[in-house]
């Protein structure tokens, strides 16, 4: 059995009870880093597990191994970092593999940057288009282009290299929309900003260095002011 496990994404208080009880019960933990997993199981007092290391690097290469040792195992946990596994991390072709094995997969839901940034952004979530990192180089006008049609709020991930230069794109592709910026979610020094790309642009990111970020465009036409209608799945 696979347990595909979120973990916290800052603040390790954010761990479920469920998570903490299978990592403890688990002879198998698979993770991406180590040594970040070792902080996490020492923290709540969790014994040393086998470790495998499953990254964007290996997962491919490895995945037939992979799935053996998890056949194997009585309980097997798969963790990202932090967050949920698979989520613009590794783990989708390994669980893709367990799938065609055969293997037994249960979900141990949690924490995760998308739907938190979500909950605290007061902007329409009834639809919501999650990208992740836009593509480096070849297809990201195509993608931005494709973005900027779109009638949903959009969710995208950034890394502090990258984050002027998307708002630069932004200002170029969706310059009237609403956007939110928002870094270190859950830990002390969580921040969020927010205005139209120009303004976020001129504003601060300049002085930010480290870090990644998550990027909320709004819907086309929403405004702060206006007043945000729900209708309730039963009525539609």
């Amino acid at each position: 059995m696979l347990y595909v496990a979120a973990t916290p994404i800052g603040n390790l208080e954010d761990i479920t009870l469920r998570v903490i009880r299978l990592l403890k019960e688990a002879d198998l933990v698979l993770c991406e880093d180590t040594r970040v997993t070792g902080i996490l199981l020492k923290h709540f007092e969790i014994p040393h597990k086998e470790f495998i290391v499953i990254n964007a690097f290996n997962e491919a290469k490895n995945l037939d191994w992979i799935i053996g040792k998890i056949a194997q195992a009585k309980i097997a946990v798969l963790v990202s970092d932090a967050g949920t596994p698979g989520i613009s991390d590794p783990g989708v072709r390994l669980v893709n593999a367990a799938r065609t094995a055969g293997i037994e997969i249960v979900a141990l839901p949690g924490p995760s940057s998308v739907t938190a940034a979500l909950s605290i952004a007061g902007i329409p979530t009834d639809s919501y288009l999650f990208e992740g990192f836009l593509p480096l180089k070849k297809g990201r006008q195509k993608k931005l282009k494709e973005i900027a049609e779109i009638n949903s709020t959009i969710v995208l991930f950034e890394s502090s290299h990258r984050i002027e230069k998307l708002l630069s794109e932004l200002h170029l592709y969706i310059p009237d929309r609403l956007v939110l910026v928002m870094r270190e979610i859950t830990k002390k020094f969580e921040e969020t900003w927010e205005g139209y790309p120009y303004q976020l642009k001129e504003s601060f990111l300049s002085k930010v260095s480290k870090g990644e970020f998550v990027v909320l465009i709004a819907k086309k036409g929403f405004r702060r002011s206006d007043g945000i209608e729900f209708t309730p799945p039963e009525q539609l």
